[in-house]
């Protein structure tokens, strides 16, 4: 067996030429600015090699996955990857279903479960495990009832489901006050879903229906002036009842032209339904608790069901930590039964969950929307499943696992990484965190700068091999405290004062956010830094009242949640810069000659795209055994475009080569204003290196919401405005923070106020003033700790978050 994995002659992306061993059954740890190849080596040659090889090895055609640009691979082992993408947008999956943990509770209570008789209440009898009875009658009043089975106890399955939300536990509603914002009009946001050209198209289907009815809608009537025959045209479109009813004489339009319109809530519902989670609008519906099950899914008899006086949706709710004392509790009650069946059930649940709680996942419930994880809780879920597996010989590829880890609880998965390393597996971690690389046996450093700055190996070998590399950005990090200058604002003396929040795990938290600071919320996962910001704050629900947001003039809420789910938002189109950039190539001389007008450059519609994969330069491609793959459409080999198109170009540049062009490079060549302006604020957000065609999809939690920022900054925000952002250090170098903190100050400096929720401690430790909170997670969180500025929090003995801070 050979000792390394041996990579020569990689060139894939930015990397440049480099030859490298990587130790075989370590912990190793890749580090390095944010965009220097480190998700480039990881991911896009070894996982891709290792998958290719795997087929290659199995006697399959490994065409489908495109060898990456390096001279030879040696040493590698079956991989498993591990990234902070949430795949699985299925609310029908949560922590118990994709963990097992619920299959193994309802096994528990088909088999001990205590049910009243649906006629008198009294318990009936139970049977015995392989008994072939499928009736059971009450002994009290002799009623006879089917026996119930694990697919009854499933919200999955017709037997079990609550029939009114079907086992998902909520009705679907859209939110009214995020989709229309009533002071603008059609052509400028009033409608959040219409930006862009597609604001534009369904502005004039509107206006053209207005006309066809006689009404009064223009493109710049702000909605708030809407009579309500017009807003009933705006939400419900010319064949709707709703709207119908004013016009009985009147057929609807026939065509767009004239305003043939499906109505915005139509056009969301429609869509909704047919791509449920994934559809682009599901954001903009909220969830209505059902009437009937009140949430808990399950049919009202399968409800009633106990185990040792739970019942399976009270265990579904309680955080895993406080199941982990349900499940040892009721091991002690069956404790004299010679089961097998049952000891294994309660043994893996109880290995199962000690795991999940290793990882620092202790305040998750069963019943959470796997949706709704972060890519780190995702990842981490994810290994704390894979320990039980015993595998050995395997390469896993690992991408930040800490994203969303308090510095509490490193330590937890550091060890279950070494527990995977001590099975006999390789593990390999992209990670910025300085506790992981200090435990890690081997550090690669890439740099020493971003995209073609960067691509190559600045040194390896351990924590204090880099510190004593004059070269490696990483070893001057290391082993020093790294202190961001806070300016110790003290604020205007005003205030916006959270009175008695409840929502999710909040005790009646009130707590005052000064006003013109940039403010911190910290505390240990599930401690209830999110909900008391986003779920609380942003909506101005949850509490008994807000006050001071008179003071507010707008608020920015730039979350981790997705940036669009579509495979052809891109860098380019998301920030508005693709269609000057279309309009550049049909101006050339050359593309007026072949009549290319800015359609052509266009990789969404007919025209000038490749026809084979329709613009977007890859084809997936099912492979059955393994998941679907992505790979170079053999037509225009990854050009988007036709040939004729491809003729076209700008100082030596046709429209591909724009797309694969990275910001820094992109400043260079494209001389208009707002793209300027708006390239430059991804530099400021450390995004110099992406590249102008990479689709949105593909980007970390933290690079889309510093994506966000850098959007909402270039546009003309006026007068006190509140930012609100979700760890916005995720996936950024310590080198990279500096950027983000000089950019944040300057928001605050100009007058605003920025709230953060917050693990890392260099950002921490640089803010105006802290609110910290815990204790612990879950049910064991939910409280304000203590606030005050960094110093006063490092004093307090109280403050969890305190003890890590740098002054």
């Amino acid at each position: 067996m050979l000792e390394t994995i041996r990579i020569e002659g990689a060139q894939e992306n930015n990397l440049k030429n480099i030859t490298l061993d990587i130790p075989r059954n370590q912990l190793v740890v890749i580090t390095g600015p944010s965009g220097s190849g480190k998700s480039t080596l990881a991911f896009d040659i070894l996982e891709r090699e290792c998958n290719r090889q795997f087929l290659e090895s199995s006697g399959l055609s490994t065409d489908v996955f495109e060898r990456p640009k390096v001279e030879r691979i040696s040493g590698l082992s079956p991989s498993i990857a591990i990234g902070q993408h949430v795949t699985n947008r299925n609310p029908r999956s949560t922590v118990g279903t994709v963990t097992d943990l619920y299959s193994y509770l309802r096994k528990l209570f088909e088999q001990k479960g205590e049910r009243p008789c649906s006629a008198c209440g009294k318990t009936l009898p139970s049977l015995p495990i392989g008994a072939d009875e499928k009736i059971i009658v009450c002994e009290n009043c002799q009623k006879a009832h089917n026996r119930l089975t694990r697919a009854d106890f499933s919200f999955n399955k017709p037997s079990g489901a609550c029939p009114t939300c079907s086992g998902l536990g909520v009705a679907k509603e859209i939110d009214l006050k995020r989709l229309f914002n009533p002071d603008k009009s059609l052509i400028n946001e009033g409608v959040s879903i219409w930006t862009g050209s597609w604001g534009e198209y369904n502005t004039n289907v509107v206006t053209a229906g207005s006309q066809y009815y006689g009404l009064s809608i223009t493109a710049d009537k702000p909605i708030k002036d809407f009579s309500e025959i017009e807003l009933d045209f705006l939400y419900y479109g010319a064949e709707d009842e709703r709207f119908t009813r004013h016009f009985p004489n009147i057929k609807p339009p026939k065509t767009v032209a004239k305003g043939k319109f499906a109505g915005v809530l139509g056009a969301m519902w429609r869509s909704y339904k047919e791509n449920g989670e994934s559809s682009q609008v599901a954001d903009f519906f909220k969830s209505e608790t059902c009437p009937d099950c009140h949430g808990e899914r399950l049919l009202e008899e399968i409800r009633s069901v106990r185990v040792n006086k739970k019942r399976l949706p009270e265990l579904s709710l309680l955080p895993l930590n406080e199941l982990l004392r349900w499940v040892q509790n009721t091991s002690e009650l069956f404790a004299h039964e010679e089961d097998e069946i049952l000891a294994t059930v309660l043994h893996d649940l109880h290995e199962r969950l000690a795991r999940i709680l290793q990882v620092g996942l202790g305040y998750l419930t069963l019943d959470r929307q796997a949706i709704t994880l972060s890519g780190g809780e995702a990842q981490r879920l994810r290994l704390a499943s894979i320990l039980g597996s015993g595998l050995t010989g395997v390469l896993y590829i690992l991408d930040e696992p800490t994203a969303g880890l308090h510095p509490r609880d490193t330590d937890g998965l550091i060890d279950v990484m070494k527990s995977l390393r001590d099975l006999g597996n390789t593990v390999l971690v992209i990670e910025h965190d300085e506790t992981v690389m200090e435990a890690a046996d081997h550090l690669i450093d890439i740099g020493p700068g971003a995209g073609r700055l960067g691509g190559e190996i600045i040194g390896v070998g351990t924590t204090s091999d880099l510190m004593k590399n004059p070269n490696s950005i990483t070893g001057r990090t290391l082993g020093k405290d790294i202190t961001l200058p806070s300016k110790a604002r003290k604020g205007n003396g005003k205030a916006l004062t959270i009175n008695n929040a409840t929502k999710h795990n909040l005790k009646r938290v009130s707590v005052d956010l000064p006003l013109e600071t940039l403010t911190a919320i910290t505390g240990v996962s599930g401690s209830g830094k999110s909900t008391l910001i986003f779920d609380v704050l942003a909506t101005q629900e949850g509490c008994d009242s807000i006050s001071g947001m008179e003071e507010i003039d707008s608020i920015i809420n730039i979350g981790q949640s997705p940036l669009v789910r579509m495979a052809r938002s891109n860098v380019a189109t998301y920030l508005d810069i693709y269609t000057d950039l279309r309009k550049l190539f049909a101006e050339q001389e050359h593309a007026k000659k072949l009549g290319l007008t800015a359609k052509f450059f266009s990789f969404n519609t007919t025209g000038g795209r490749c026809d084979r994969c329709e613009g977007m330069g890859k084809v997936d491609v099912d492979l059955h055994f393994l998941s679907n793959t992505q790979v170079t459409c053999p037509e225009c080999k990854g050009k988007r475009f036709k040939e004729e198109v491809l003729e076209i170009t700008v100082n030596g540049y046709t429209i591909s080569d724009f797309l694969e062009m990275n910001v820094e490079d992109a400043l260079k060549h494209i001389t208009g204003k707002k793209a300027q302006t708006r390239l430059n604020l991804l530099v400021d957000v450390g995004l110099g290196y992406l590249t102008l065609g990479q689709q949105l999809t593909t980007l970390s939690g933290g690079e889309g919401q510093r994506l966000k920022l850098a959007k909402e900054l270039s546009g003309s925000q006026k007068g006190h405005t509140l930012y609100l952002l979700d760890e916005p250090t995720s996936g950024l170098h310590t080198s990279d923070i500096t950027h983000l903190h000089e950019l944040l100050n300057r928001l605050v400096d100009a007058g605003n106020s920025v709230i953060i929720v917050e693990h890392n401690i260099p950002m921490i430790s640089s803010s105006d003033y802290i609110i910290d909170m815990g204790p612990n997670g879950g049910i064991e969180g939910g409280e304000v700790i203590t606030t005050g500025t960094p110093k006063e929090l490092k004093e307090n003995s109280q403050s969890v978050t305190g003890k890590y801070i740098s002054i």
